[in-house]
């Protein structure tokens, strides 16, 4: 059982931009920052339920597939989930449709009250108002010997990271400049002294960085 976390960066950084709007929830910038993860043959599967085989292999390929595998539960901000598009919508079931990709538990840690959401595909969404910790805690219990993961935004990462909760980080920086919005790194100087860190170049031009222990 292990803690990860796997993100798509820019070179600068950014997991996220400063433009989103409810219209535009990831900002200008959030297709060029996964295009590359996007047209991988597992995330066609997983997210657009595209199972003719097409999508791209490769190292980028590789990555997208071990990002699903062995996951049994899942830690979120409320950001992530969706609550900031439609605040006061009790039916609104955040950014992901009626096929979330999960298919396992997800803990939403949140300051709003709602009953947890659960899908045909297995996927349940629990809203906890409580702290990292004890959110990791549900997760990794709901695991059982599976692995969890963090999977954002970048305040929730970070505070992970800053506790050393996390086993694995994974990032596919892309060769793209945002220039602004949440960095991942802030305040995280010098984490990978505690971490052996790999790095591998996709043919997209991804460079894929793995910090473990």
């Amino acid at each position: 059982m292990a803690v990860r976390v796997d993100l798509n960066i820019s070179l600068d950084g950014f997991m996220t931009t400063t433009d989103q709007t409810p219209e535009n929830p990831f900002g200008d910038d959030w297709g060029r920052l996964t295009a590359a993860y996007a047209a991988t043959k597992t995330f066609r599967e997983r997210v657009f339920h595209d199972f003719s085989g097409a999508g791209t292999t490769g190292v980028d390929e590789r990555h997208a597939a071990h990002y699903f595998e062995n996951i049994g539960g899942e830690v979120m901000g409320a950001g992530m989930f969706g609550f900031h598009a439609n605040p006061d919508d009790p039916d609104w079931q955040g950014w992901w449709g009626d096929e979330p990709p999960f298919h396992y538990p997800v803990y939403v840690l949140t300051h709003t009250a709602r009953a947890p959401m659960t899908f045909a595909n297995g996927t349940v969404f629990e809203f906890v108002d409580t702290t990292p910790r004890a959110a990791l805690d549900l997760a990794l219990a709901a695991a059982g010997d599976q692995d969890v993961r963090v999977g954002g935004g970048a305040a929730v990462v970070r505070e992970y990271l800053k506790a050393g909760l996390v086993d694995r980080l994974h990032v596919g920086i892309a060769p793209i400049l945002i220039g602004s919005g949440d960095s991942l790194w802030a305040d995280l100087r010098g984490l990978e002294r505690d971490y052996d860190v790999t790095s591998e170049v996709a043919e997209s031009g991804i460079v894929h960085v793995t910090f473990s222990r």
